[in-house]
């Protein structure tokens, strides 16, 4: 008896370890988190948080919204998992794919590159390959850099709609 209660004992406090979502292709019906607004209507790179015990993603319309929701204080629940669109991989800015998502610890960014995501604010450009990315710094400016030294300031904060931005074939 004594052996059957410290095995539950030991199974009770043994720790679950929840696999990691896969990511979930966009569909129409999606919905960005931050505007309410259809998630594909919108051009350039979009991206999806997985939240721990939450059945569907959050979507959002721009990666920018992916880092502000990820550098902001208030969240529903932990992230087990964050995905943004490979550009590299995309058809172009206006079709940036519906499952070419890459994990976004393991991607790379352009940032600066004062080119207009689909809200209208300057985007966050992710890529798989540090050379695709490297490729569009060279015609768009900006900096590479991972997603854990992507500074506030290029998600938070006031933006000027006004502002002279491209927008990416």
């Amino acid at each position: 008896m004594r052996k059957i209660a410290l095995l539950l004992l030991l199974a009770a406090c043994k720790e679950e370890v929840a696999a990691i979502p896969d990511p979930v292709a966009l569909t129409d019906e999606a919905l960005g988190y931050f505007c309410q607004m259809n998630v594909s209507e919108h051009d350039g790179p979009k991206g999806q948080i997985h939240l721990a015990n939450h059945p569907q993603p959050l979507f959002f319309a721009q990666v920018r919204d992916v880092v502000a929701y990820l550098k902001g204080p208030e969240r529903e629940a932990e992230i087990a998992a964050i995905y943004v669109s490979d550009m590299g991989a995309a058809q172009s800015w206006a079709v940036p794919g519906t499952t070419n998502w890459i994990d976004a610890q393991s991607a790379v960014f352009v940032v600066g590159a004062g080119v207009r995501g689909g809200m209208g604010a300057p985007e966050i450009v992710p890529f798989a390959a540090p050379e695709r990315a490297m490729e569009f710094v060279e015609r768009f400016g900006g900096t590479v850099m991972p997603l854990d030294a992507i500074p506030d300031e290029a998600a938070i904060g006031p933006v000027d709609l006004d502002q002279p931005l491209e927008v990416p074939e």
